[in-house]
């Protein structure tokens, strides 16, 4: 478009009455009523920032919960986390990816998720219809829904005094505690001050990045890293829309950092690493604070890369062998100078070999939420520098070795080879494109990770490769968690630099296609190609 045209766009009032409708349907849970509104929205050309900026409105009151687990007579139940902001904060990456005229379907996507993501805690029980009230046979009595319940209510800053580090400990004390309200108000203070909003943001995505469940096999609940996502949901949204115009994006992402539970054992284990293997010390019962020297000393100087044996060395210990041996040879490269940044790639790779390896379409959980977590984490390397971060790279080994474990232990994490389609050699590479997309919208995992080393094999440019496999995740729908796995996975085919990051584009188009779908998965995707003339989505 025009730059002409998207000024006067931009510059054209805002159709408040469109957006009072979109909220109306919004609430009433009409999916079908939300996306009419939305193509309505996307007809007349309205920015994509501000079409996600009003989704983020009206949402972040109803996206919250008391606490994500419940004790219903003597049984733990999980209840989920918001996936609202986490959809927007993919489109925002997705849409870059999309072809010109298929732009608008990831926003899409998220405005048919949003009337089925308010208010979770009501519909674990429910009370509440939505995307989580799965019990067998149960659908909403007659008559129009409840409206969602606000579960915390929108607050005033509190300004807190003294040093930043000082105000910023506070504000983590205020988490760790779960005094949710507090700590919000404590926030909201501190990012009103724009020269100290950087390191505000590092600490919200510090305490994201911390919080990782203790343990996995059989259980269901946890927290596979979702504080993490939502906390670098908020940071990248409100780069997006301009802080000045970001509170509901704090209010939809920052407060949910201190809902319970909150799990620091793992993180706890990454300190007591870093004082045994790098510090060389002997852990004792006295108080421990702050970034050693030594933690210090390699984020600044450790640039080596990884040779590809010791990256294979390093999958092996992750995936293959028990605690604590990647922690030990993690500990050995880290004092080689070997990069924790090219570590984390190394790390990446051997979480999509565990992507490949998971058949069974209810069994991606840990692995697709792992490797979500190890994306947030390389994100986080590459946009902020915090003292605290090594201790992070130890956390998320333990992730990855954790979630590879749990295969074993569920009994899906056959070791698995991809092979190129038998014939493609005659195929020209769009006409292997073609069969990549056939195989994943056909939910076939063999054939759609066949086809994509079919396209790698050709030597083709990767670029209309990483196209087809964006436009696939965007097409499957119902649950934007999952088109988020295929986002992160191609932004990391782009970043990573270990010797076989093509892993990534094959884990990207086994997972699209195996993961557990909800319904007609391509339900969102007709509508909006229906409703826009695309053919191609039909």
């Amino acid at each position: 478009m025009p730059n002409d045209v998207q000024a006067a766009i931009s510059n054209a009032p805002k159709p408040e009455a469109l957006y009072g409708k979109l909220e109306d349907r919004i609430l009433a849970r009409d999916q079908k009523g939300a996306s009419e509104v939305y193509y309505e929205l996307v007809r007349q050309r309205r920015p994509l920032n501000e079409i996600i900026a009003e989704g983020v409105r009206i949402h972040a009151p109803y996206t919250h919960v008391p606490y994500h687990e419940r004790i219903d007579d003597g049984y733990v139940n999980f209840v989920n986390n918001d996936h609202c902001l986490l959809s927007a904060r993919a489109t925002l990456n997705l849409t870059k990816l999309m072809p010109a005229e298929m732009a608008g379907l990831p926003m899409a996507q998220t405005i048919w998720y949003i009337p089925t993501g308010l208010d979770i805690w009501n519909q674990k029980i429910l009370k509440a219809p939505g995307h989580y009230a799965r019990a067998p046979g149960w659908s909403m009595p007659p008559g129009p829904p409840p409206m969602p319940e606000v579960v915390w209510p929108d607050q005033e800053p509190q300004h807190l005094e003294g040093p930043l580090q000082e105000r910023l400990d506070h504000w983590m004390t205020l988490v760790h505690r779960g005094n949710v309200i507090d700590a919000y108000r404590a926030f909201l203070g501190l990012m009103e001050n724009p020269a100290e909003r950087k390191a505000v943001l590092a600490q919200l995505c510090h305490a994201g990045l911390m919080d990782v469940q203790d343990r996995a096999l059989y259980n269901r609940s946890y927290t596979t890293g979702h504080k993490a996502f939502r906390a670098r949901a908020t940071v990248e949204l409100g780069n997006a829309l301009g802080w000045d115009e970001a509170h509901n994006v704090i209010y939809a992402g920052a407060l949910d950092i201190a809902v319970g539970p909150r799990w620091y054992s793992t993180y706890e284990m990454a300190c007591n690493v870093v004082k045994i293997f790098l510090e060389k010390q002997a852990v004792s019962a006295i108080p421990y604070g702050g970034a050693s020297p030594e933690e210090l000393a390699i984020l600044t100087n450790n640039k080596e890369p990884l040779l590809r044996e010791e990256s294979e060395a390093l999958e092996t210990a992750l995936i293959r062998q028990p605690e604590p041996g990647f922690l030990e040879l993690m500990s050995k490269y880290l004092q080689a100078g070997k990069s924790p940044r090219r570590i984390l790639d190394a790390m990446q790779i051997a979480d999509a070999q565990v992507i490949l390896e998971t058949q069974g379409v209810n069994n991606f959980s840990l692995p697709q939420h792992c490797y979500e977590y190890l994306n947030t984490l390389g994100w986080f390397f590459d946009n902020f520098e915090h003292k605290h971060q090594i201790k992070l790279l130890y956390l998320a080994a333990s992730y990855v070795n954790r979630a590879a474990w749990h295969q074993k232990g569920i009994g899906d994490a056959e070791p698995v080879k991809v092979r190129a389609a038998i014939a493609a050699n005659k195929l020209s590479p769009e006409e292997i494109l073609d069969r990549v997309d056939a195989a994943v919208v056909a939910l076939n995992g063999p054939d759609s990770t066949a086809w994509t080393k079919a396209y790698l094999d050709t030597g083709a440019d990767r670029k209309p490769l990483v196209q087809r496999l964006a436009l696939l995740a965007c097409r499957m729908g119902n649950d934007p968690h999952n088109q988020e796995i295929g986002q992160v996975l191609l932004e990391d085919y782009g970043k990573n630099q270990g010797w076989d990051r093509d892993r990534l584009l094959l884990a990207c188009a086994h997972h699209t296609a195996v993961h557990r779908k909800y319904g007609n998965p391509l339900d969102c995707a007709q509508r909006y190609g229906a409703a826009m003339g695309i053919a191609r989505l039909q």
